[in-house]
């Protein structure tokens, strides 16, 4: 907490540090605009004494309800849930700003300014436990997390539950993923249900687990995103809806349960600090996508040289099955290079060399297919880095015999797969992996893992994750189609970067798709594939198609021109599952991309958000005729300004991607 507090006035109660309250009234946090509220109260129920009783939050946004009074509790080993029955002892304010620098995301930037609370309370019964909330609130959201400071009382930590309610003031639409357990790679449907429905399918008790990011819609009130921030030490927080019934409008809290012991979701010492959780509010969907929250909760970095660090697109053997210039398949080190040749060529500064090279269980062995030293080798001398696929399994084991062994190769990254879990020991992978990668000049992709949490300000050399239904499902089915890729945008897309693998330059209708592992297609139209490299962010984008797809073809010069990297984010439209549009800034340069589900639209966009000047605007449209031939294009150029407004014609599964430069 800031060393500076502020002493305030809350509904008539005068808080003195270090003095117990007389009253309970509620206790109010406000955000610097004025427009978000949050408030903690005791809520005195039947059987409780006077002053004492469960500790609750509610929250408002533009003077109306989001969320309803909603308990906070944490359910130790030993005794009721904390929270359950306790009486507020004292309440400290202060204000702050989170102003530090990124790189490779959304923003170079960041300037965010909050006030914040910190409630310390202490149990009515006999062991008089104490807990304490931190919360903040800031223009775009709110944030508490559970602090359970070093006390006589309680000797260790072990939770078993969390008892952290959202009560939503409505039946809100929200686009939820669901998930069949605590082991999963968050590779599904975002699908849009009301929070009755998630607790009463078929006119019966039933219930959903669900990953974060959730997004929720209040009509005619505001649009919310339910995330998480700062894992360290804890387990991942999961959503249900318990209530049973139709009338229920709330989700709860379900921590991941430990591998080794399932009865408890974290094990430690004191103190401790749970993850934060965090609620955005906003107008739209969109400044939700724009919001720095996640990164503002999580520490400073802890790499103090981060010149190494560089996003950068890159070539990748695996979608294509290897597919060499011949058009046969081969994973050997000689098709490996043409993939090498084929990065130089282009600007691409990395290769990215999927799973096979190594022997089985060993992660420091060759297996004799790919001979990886010669692959860093050859590539040093076309000025283009490798990176490998592991196992996260063999990481586990190996990492501290394998990262050395990498770093003495010359290997750039490591792309980390198949991590599935995210329980407390789970949690700690993620930091370990980030610590020793960074010690040895080794940069991350996760795979098969859960979404991110704003890690990337802590180790920024964690660039990417997937926890998406990515283009990789087009190998074998139908799952990955435009009405997925405009709601990853309003969704997956809040935790920050997503390795979504774009670029199928093989593009085609719903009706004339064919799901096939070698050369893969891909549902919608060219123009969309080239405008998730704006939309999507990650500041490592696959060429998921061969070199011998996109070599003279139309639109490719826009994938090598797009950079990785940005210093502002614009979301001029954001519409879960129908249309989005996002405009990105590099320096000087803007960028946009804009996409549609299967229905055609017309899209009226304001310039606006360009500098002054007159720019040149390299326009890449659906042409007139991309509905029933997709991979058709219309490459025009323009100038425009700040004053001028574009109408985007976008075919069914649609899209366009602009470049702005401004003219000298």
């Amino acid at each position: 907490m800031p060393s500076r507090f502020i002493v305030t006035l809350s509904t008539a109660v005068f808080v003195t540090f270090g003095t117990p309250l007389v009253s309970q009234a509620p206790l109010s946090v406000t955000s610097p605009d004025g427009r978000l509220t949050m408030t903690f109260a005791v809520n005195h129920g039947k059987g409780t004494v006077k002053d004492t009783g469960v500790l609750t939050y509610s929250v408002s946004f533009m003077g109306k309800s989001v969320v309803n009074e909603s308990a906070l509790g944490l359910n130790l080993e030993g005794g009721p849930p904390l929270g359950s029955d306790v009486r507020i002892e004292d309440v400290k304010s202060s204000s702050g700003v989170d102003d530090y620098p990124l790189r490779n995301t959304k923003t170079s930037k960041v300037h965010d300014v909050y006030n914040a609370i910190l409630v310390h309370t202490v149990e009515s019964a006999r062991t008089n436990r104490k807990l304490d909330i931190e919360a903040r609130a800031y223009n775009d959201g709110i944030a508490f997390r559970y602090l359970i400071p070093e006390q006589n009382n309680v000797s260790d930590l072990k939770l078993k539950a969390e008892e952290t309610e959202f009560r939503f003031t409505d039946d809100d639409t929200a686009w939820v993923l669901a998930l069949p357990n605590y082991r999963s790679s968050y590779e599904s449907e975002y699908v849009r249900l009301n929070l009755s429905s998630l607790s009463n399918q078929g006119g019966v008790s039933s219930n959903f687990l669900i990953g974060t990011p959730v997004l929720l819609h209040q009509p005619g009130v505001a649009w919310l995103s339910l995330m998480e921030s700062d894992l360290e030490t804890n387990s991942s927080m999961y959503l249900t809806n318990p209530s049973g019934n139709w009338a229920g409008h709330l989700l709860t809290v379900k921590l991941s349960p430990r591998w080794d012991d399932p009865e408890h979701a974290v094990i430690g010492s004191l103190p401790h600090h749970s993850a934060w959780r965090i609620l955005g509010i906003a107008d739209t969907p969109g400044r939700l996508i724009e919001s720095n929250l996640l990164t503002n909760l999580n520490p400073p970095s802890r790499v103090s040289d981060t010149s190494w660090i560089k996003g950068g697109k890159t070539s990748w053997n695996w979608w294509v099955d290897d597919v060499s210039k011949t058009g046969t398949s081969g994973f050997t080190t000689d098709v490996m290079k043409e993939y090498i040749d084929f990065s130089a060529a282009n600007g691409l500064p990395y290769f990215m060399l999927d799973a096979g090279w190594s022997k089985s269980g060993d992660i420091t062995q060759l297996n004799g297919k790919v001979d990886v030293p010669e692959l860093v080798r050859y590539g040093a001398t076309k000025k283009v880095k490798v990176w490998i696929w592991l196992y996260s399994t063999s990481v586990m084991k190996q990492m501290r015999e394998a990262f050395p062994l990498y770093e003495k190769w010359g290997v750039a990254g490591l792309k980390i797969d198949f991590v599935n879990r995210d329980d407390q020991e789970g949690i700690q992978f993620y930091y370990d992996v980030a610590k020793l990668a960074a010690a040895h000049h080794l940069m991350i992709d996760f795979h098969g893992c859960r979404t991110p949490w704003g890690l990337l300000r802590t180790y920024p050399n964690v660039l990417s994750y997937e926890a998406v239904l990515g283009l990789e499902n087009n190998k074998v089915g139908r799952r990955d189609s435009p009405v997925d890729r405009t709601t990853f945008a309003s969704t997956r897309l809040l935790a920050g970067p997503m390795d979504f693998t774009p670029g199928a330059f093989d593009n085609a209708t719903q009706d004339s798709f064919v799901a096939r592992n070698e050369a893969p297609m891909a549902m919608g139209t060219r123009a969309q594939q080239l405008a998730l490299y704006v939309i999507y962010e990650t500041p490592f984008p696959m060429l998921s198609d061969s070199p011998q797809h996109y070599e003279n073809r139309p639109g490719f010069q826009f994938i090598k021109d797009v950079p990785v990297e940005w210093d502002e984010t614009r979301v001029l439209s954001s519409a879960p599952g129908e249309d989005t549009v996002v405009a990105r800034r590099h320096k000087n340069e803007w960028y946009l991309g804009a996409m549609t589900n299967w229905q055609p639209k017309t899209l009226r966009v304001s310039l606006d958000f360009l500098g002054n000047g007159v720019y040149t605007a390299e326009m890449y449209e659906d042409a007139a005729d991309a509905a029933t031939q997709p991979k058709h294009l219309r490459i025009s150029t323009k100038s425009v300004s700040s004053r001028s407004n574009l109408s985007l014609q976008l075919a069914p599964g649609g899209g366009t991607a602009i470049r702005f430069s401004k003219k000298r």
